[in-house]
C-alpha cells in the first residue's frame, strides 16, 4: 500500500488550505511506525515548514503575504494507507530520511 500524508496551512485568521501527497512504500513500513517518525520531526508534534520537507507550500497565493496573519508553519493532519496512485517522486523512506535529517 502507498501512504497518503495529509496536511494544511492555517493562517492567523483561521483560513485553511488543505493538501495531501502520496508516497510509495516499497519496504511496507507500518503506518504507525511512519506516523511516529513524522511526529518526532514536528514542532510540538503538530507543525512543520513545508519547504524544508520538500512539500508543496499551501499559503494562499491569491492574497499578498500579510505578516499579521501569515507564517511559515504547516499543520500535520494524518498519514494513512491508500491504494491511490503515487504523487511524489520519492518514497516514504526518502521522505522520512529528509524529516530526520532536518532535525539534525
Amino acid at each position: 500500500m502507498n501512504l497518503k500524508f495529509s496536511y494544511l496551512y492555517r493562517d492567523g485568521a483561521n483560513y485553511k488550505n488543505y493538501n495531501e501527497v502520496i508516497f510509495s512504500n516499497p519496504n511496507n513500513r507500518p503506518v504507525g511506525e511512519v506516523d511516529a517518525i513524522i511526529k518526532e520531526g514536528l514542532i510540538d508534534r503538530t507543525w512543520f515548514v513545508a519547504r524544508k520537507w520538500n512539500l508543496p507550500d499551501m499559503h494562499f497565493l491569491e492574497y499578498p503575504w500579510d505578516s499579521e496573519i501569515d507564517h511559515q508553519w504547516h499543520e500535520f493532519e494524518f498519514i494513512e494507507e491508500t491504494s491511490e496512485l503515487v504523487t511524489e517522486n520519492i518514497s516514504v523512506e526518502d521522505f522520512l530520511n529528509k524529516i530526520q535529517s532536518d532535525g539534525e
